[in-house]
C-alpha cells in the first residue's frame, strides 16, 4: 500500500490476516512493518491487521528531528486506526513500538480495546524500581554510548545490535541490513528521552493504573534482565495485566518465536472482549 498522510507524517502501511479481530501492530526500532508477517502467518486466521513503518523506518519518511518521535508515531498509530473506522482495536507493539502501544492505551483509551507489549523497553521503569542499576546499564552500553558520542554510526549500530539484535553476529548479517540499520542509528537516540526519561510523563503521573483493558507482557526468558524488570514493574502499576516467558527467547522474540508468541496472544485475546471490529 502506498504512503498515507497520518498523526501529520507520510506512513507507509502494510495489511496482514484474514481474521475477524481488527489489530494494529508496532515494530521495534531499526526494523520495519515486515517484520510481522511471521508472526502473523500464525495468527492470520484470528486478526486483520494494519502495520505502518515507524518515522525514519521502512517506506515511511524520515524523521525531522521536529517532533518528540515516541509522540509522532503515537499520533500516527492513533490517525490510522480512527481512519480504519473501526476502533477500538486490539494493538500489540514490540521494543519501542511497545512503548508507543503503551503511551497510546493511555493518551488515546477509546481507541484500543486490548494491549499486547511485547518486550517493551520502557527503561523509566525498571530505573525507577532498581536505581542501583543505572551505571550497570551505563557500562553494558558503553560501547555504544562511545561510538554515538563519537558519531561512528557503523560502530554504534554494531554495538547496539549485540545486546538487542536477534543473536547473530553483525559480520553474519546481510549487508543491506547492516546499511539500513547504520542509516537508521541516530533514531535510537531519538527515542531515549521517551524510554528513559518519560517525557509523555506515564509512569510519573500514575497514568499506568488508570489503564482498564486486558494487558499481556510478553519477554523472552533469555532477554536481558532490565526487560524482565521492566515487564515485572509493569504488571504491578497496570490492574490485571498478566505476564508471559517464551522460554530461551531473547530480545526479538516476535521474530525468532513466532509461533510461541502467536500461541501467548491467541490464547489472551480468547479471554479479551470484542470479535471482528466491534466493541465487546
Amino acid at each position: 500500500m502506498p504512503q498515507v498522510m497520518a498523526g501529520g507524517h507520510a506512513a507507509h502501511v502494510t495489511r496482514m490476516g484474514q481474521g475477524p479481530r481488527a489489530a494494529l501492530l508496532i515494530h521495534c526500532s531499526l526494523g520495519h512493518s515486515g517484520g510481522w508477517a511471521p508472526m502473523m502467518a500464525v495468527l492470520d486466521d484470528l486478526l486483520h491487521a494494519a502495520t505502518f513503518d515507524l518515522p525514519g523506518h521502512g517506506r515511511s519518511a524520515d524523521w525531522d528531528g521536529t517532533r518528540e518521535i515516541q509522540g509522532l508515531s503515537t499520533d500516527i498509530a492513533a490517525d490510522l486506526i480512527a481512519a480504519e473506522g473501526g476502533a477500538p482495536v486490539d494493538v500489540i507493539g514490540h521494543s519501542f513500538g511497545a512503548t508507543v502501544a503503551l503511551r497510546l492505551a493511555v493518551e488515546r483509551p477509546e481507541l484500543v480495546r486490548s494491549l499486547v507489549l511485547i518486550e517493551p523497553v520502557f527503561f523509566a521503569v525498571a530505573l525507577a524500581d532498581h536505581p542501583d542499576w543505572a551505571q550497570t546499564h551505563d557500562v553494558d552500553m558503553a560501547a555504544y554510548t562511545e561510538a554515538v558520542e563519537a558519531g561512528d554510526a557503523e560502530r554504534a549500530a554494531r554495538a547496539f545490535t549485540s545486546r538487542w539484535g536477534d543473536g547473530r553476529p553483525w559480520d553474519s548479517l546481510p549487508e543491506a541490513q547492516r546499511a539500513a540499520m547504520v542509516q537508521r542509528i541516530h533514531l535510537i537516540e531519538a527515542g531515549a528521552g521517551a524510554i528513559y526519561g518519560d517525557v509523555a510523563g506515564l509512569l510519573s503521573s500514575g497514568a499506568l493504573s488508570r489503564i482498564a483493558v486486558p494487558v499481556l507482557l510478553i519477554e523472552g526468558g533469555a532477554s536481558p534482565e532490565y526487560i524482565a524488570a521492566i515487564n515485572e514493574g509493569l504488571a504491578r502499576r497496570i490492574p490485571g495485566s498478566r505476564r508471559a516467558v517464551i522460554d530461551g527467547a531473547g530480545h526479538m522474540v516476535p521474530i525468532t518465536h513466532p509461533a510461541p508468541v502467536a500461541a501467548e496472544i491467541r490464547t489472551f485475546l480468547s479471554g479479551a472482549p470484542g470479535t471482528g471490529t466491534a466493541q465487546g
